[in-house]
C-alpha cells in the first residue's frame, strides 16, 4: 500500500458514492459503488482477500478517486454509466449480443417503421430487441397492412413536398401507401397512425381498440359506412395481432420480470417487459465475471442496465431474490404462486435455456471444456479435494460361488481408457464372499501400483453398498492410501452413494451428470467383469477326466472323443482297441489312469 493510498483512506467520506481504482499508468482498472465509501474502500486493504483475482486487483492499485452522490440510488446509476463508459479491466463486462433485431420509428417527417440491429441516438424510438426475426418481420407487415406506413427513403420535408419533387410509386397503386410524398396524406393524419403504432409496441393495444371503436361508431352514426367498414377491418387486424401476442394472462399486469442463472465464469439475466398481461419485450444477456461479485450485485447491475436501455418505468419488478439495488418508488417482489410466479418461472426458463445454449456452443468448439465442467461437477457433488481426472471402478462377478472374478475399469478425463482395464481371478477367497473378494482385489491392485510406482486415481468407485465399501476401505488402510484417494460406493437399489465412515447415503439428482458418469463406470465394470466370468465358466464346463491324464494332449483327446463318442465308452474299452486309435504308449497311459480310479 502506497502512502498516497493511506492518505486517501484517511479522508474518505462516510456517505454514498462511487470509487475508482487506478493503476501505475493512471488507467482506471475498477469502478465500484458503496453505501459508505470509507468503510467499503478500506475493506480492500484492511483484510485478507480470499478471491485470488481480488488480491491481484489490490496489488495493482496505485491511486483512488471517488465521486460523492446524494442518495444510495444514485450510486447504482452512476456505477452503471461509469462501467459502460470506462470499461475497467476488473469490472464485470456486459456481453452484448448485437444479433437481436429491434423495431425503430425513425425521427423524421413522415417517420418510417423498420427493422434494425443498430441503435443510433438521433431521437428515434426503438422497441426490442426481439429474439425472433420472423416475429419482427410479421409485426412490421401488420403495421403496413393496417396503417400503410411508407417504405421509401425520400426526404419528405414540407418544403420538398410543396415543391413537387416527388411522384407516386407502385406502393400507392397497390394501396400499401397513401402517398404523403405528393400531399395525398397529411402529416397530422400520418403521425396519428404512428402514435397508434407506438402504443401497440408499448403493449397498450386495448387503448387503441377503444379509440377505433369510438371512431367507428361515430362514422356509423353519421351513415358514413365505408369509413366505418375500413375502421372495422383495422380493428379486426389489431385484435388478431393481440390474440397472437398475448402470452401470459388476461390480468392486465404492467411490470418487469428478471430471471437469473450463473456459473463460475458468467452471470445470465433474462428481462421480460409485461404490459397488460402480454410480453412486449424479451431480452437475455450475459455478464462476464471478473472478481467475486455476488448474485445480488449482478442482478442489480442488470436491472439498472435494462431500465436505462429500454426506458422502463415499471413500479413493480418480479425477481428470484432481492437484488442489491434501491430504486425510489419501485417494489421488488419474489412471487410464490399465481400468475406472477408463472411469469418469473417463464423468465427463469428462458435464462436457463440461454445458459445451456451458450454452454453447448462453447463445448462444440472446445470438447475439453465439457470434460472439465463435468469433472468439476463431480468434484463439487462428491466434495472431493481435487478434480477426478483418473477414476477406477471395481465389480465382483460369481454364480453360486463358482469361478469368482473381479473387474477394474479405468476412466481418464471422463472417458474409458480400455488399455488400462484389468481382470482379477480371486485367489484367496473360498465361496461366494463379495466382501472378502473386494478386499483382495483392492489390496492387489494398489499394493502393486505403489510398489511399481504407477499413477494412482483421484477417485475409486465400488459397485456395492456399505459392506463392499468397508472391505475396500480396510485394504486401502493396510496399504497406507486411505485418505489419499477418495473412495465411494454406489448401491444398485436406489442408486445411493455411500462414503466411508458415514452411514447416511447421498442421493444425487437422477438427471445429474455426476450420477450419469458414476452409473456409466458401474455399468462398464459390470459388463467387463461378467464377460470375463462367462469365459471362465465356459472353459470349466467343457473340461473332462481326459484333461487330468498326463501325456494326453488336445489332439489325442480329440481323436478319442471322435472315435468313442464319450469318456464312459473309453473307460469300458480294452487297451488294445484304444491303442489302435492313439498308439500303444498313450493307450496304456489311458487304461492305467482309469484302472486306478
Amino acid at each position: 500500500m502506497t502512502q498516497e493510498i493511506r492518505d486517501t483512506l484517511k479522508i474518505l467520506p462516510q456517505g454514498p458514492g462511487c470509487y475508482q481504482f487506478l493503476d501505475e499508468k493512471g488507467r482506471i482498472i475498477y469502478v465500484g459503488k458503496a453505501k459508505n465509501l470509507k468503510k467499503r474502500v478500506s475493506s480492500y486493504f484492511n483484510k485478507h482477500q480470499e478471491n485470488p483475482k481480488t488480491r491481484v486487483l489490490v496489488r495493482n492499485i496505485r491511486q483512488i478517486k471517488y465521486i460523492v452522490v446524494n442518495t444510495e440510488e444514485d450510486t447504482f446509476l452512476l456505477e452503471n454509466n461509469l462501467i459502460k463508459e470506462l470499461k475497467p479491466r476488473y469490472n464485470v463486462m456486459l456481453k452484448d449480443d448485437k444479433s437481436y433485431p429491434s423495431i425503430v420509428i425513425k425521427n423524421e417527417f413522415f417517420p418510417r417503421v423498420f427493422k434494425t440491429r443498430n441503435i443510433v441516438k438521433d431521437g428515434s424510438k426503438y422497441f426490442g430487441p426481439y429474439t425472433s426475426v420472423a416475429a419482427v418481420d410479421a409485426l412490421i407487415e401488420v403495421f403496413r397492412k393496417i396503417y400503410k406506413v411508407r417504405t421509401c427513403r425520400l426526404n419528405l420535408t414540407p418544403e420538398n413536398i410543396s415543391a413537387g419533387k416527388f411522384k407516386v410509386c407502385l406502393e400507392y397503386h397497390i394501396k400499401r401507401c397513401d402517398a404523403p410524398c405528393v400531399g395525398y396524406q397529411s402529416l397530422e393524419n400520418y403521425n396519428k397512425n404512428i402514435a397508434e403504432i407506438t402504443e401497440i409496441l408499448k403493449g397498450n393495444i386495448s387503448l387503441i381498440e377503444k379509440q377505433i371503436t369510438i371512431e367507428m361508431q361515430h362514422y356509423s352514426d353519421e351513415f358514413r359506412f365505408e369509413e366505418a367498414q375500413r375502421l372495422k377491418e383495422k380493428l379486426l387486424l389489431i385484435r388478431n395481432f393481440r390474440e397472437k401476442s398475448q402470452v401470459i394472462s388476461n390480468v392486465h399486469y404492467n411490470l418487469d420480470v428478471y430471471g437469473f442463472a450463473e456459473d463460475e465464469n458468467a452471470a445470465y439475466i433474462n428481462y421480460l417487459h409485461v404490459v397488460n398481461g402480454g410480453i412486449i419485450q424479451a431480452y437475455t444477456f450475459e455478464y462476464k465475471k471478473k472478481l467475486d461479485e455476488t448474485p445480488e450485485e449482478l442482478l442489480g447491475l442488470g436491472i439498472v442496465e435494462m431500465r436505462q436501455r429500454f426506458g422502463s418505468e415499471s413500479k413493480e419488478i418480479m425477481v428470484p431474490f432481492i437484488p442489491d439495488l434501491i430504486l425510489s418508488g419501485v417494489e421488488f417482489i419474489v412471487p410464490i404462486r399465481g400468475d406472477k410466479r408463472k411469469l418469473l418461472d417463464l423468465s427463469e426458463k428462458n435464462v436457463k435455456q440461454f445458459k445451456v445454449d451458450k454452454l453447448k456452443k462453447s463445448e462444440m468448439l472446445n470438447p475439453e471444456q465439457r470434460t472439465t465442467r463435468i469433472l468439476k461437477t463431480v468434484q463439487k457433488d462428491l466434495h472431493l479435494k481435487e478434480i477426478p481426472w483418473h477414476i477406477e471402478c471395481f465389480d465382483n462377478s460369481n454364480i453360486q460361488g463358482t469361478d469368482p472374478v473381479a473387474a477394474c475399469v479405468v476412466f481418464k478425463k471422463a472417458k474409458p481408457s480400455k488399455k488400462d482395464y484389468r481382470h482379477f481371478n480371486i485367489k484367496t477367497v473360498v465361496g461366494p464372499d463379495d466382501y472378502a473378494s473386494m478386499a483382495e482385489i483392492i489390496h492387489r491392485r494398489y499394493s502393486r501400483a505403489v510398489n511399481e510406482g504407477h499413477s494412482l486415481p483421484q477417485l475409486i468407485v465400488i459397485d456395492g453398498g456399505k459392506g463392499q465399501l468397508h472391505a475396500a476401505t480396510e485394504s486401502l488402510q493396510k496399504i497406507g492410501l486411505y485418505g489419499k484417494i477418495a473412495i465411494i460406493g454406489i448401491a444398485k437399489r436406489l442408486e445411493e452413494i455411500y462414503f466411508p465412515e458415514d452411514s447416511v447415503p447421498l442421493y444425487i439428482d437422477k438427471n445429474s451428470e455426476t450420477l450419469k458418469l458414476i452409473q456409466q463406470l458401474r455399468d462398464e465394470a459390470h459388463r467387463f467383469g461378467i464377460t470375463h466370468h462367462r469365459n471362465r465358466r465356459s472353459k470349466s464346463q467343457v473340461t473332462s477326466e481326459l484333461d487330468q491324464i498326463k501325456g494326453v494332449g488336445k489332439e489325442t483327446k480329440k481323436k478319442l472323443l471322435s472315435h468313442f463318442k464319450s469318456v464312459k465308452r473309453i473307460k469300458e474299452t480294452r487297451e488294445e482297441e484304444i491303442a489302435s486309435v492313439v498308439g500303444k504308449s498313450k493307450g496304456k497311459l489311458i487304461t492305467d489312469f482309469f484302472k486306478k480310479k
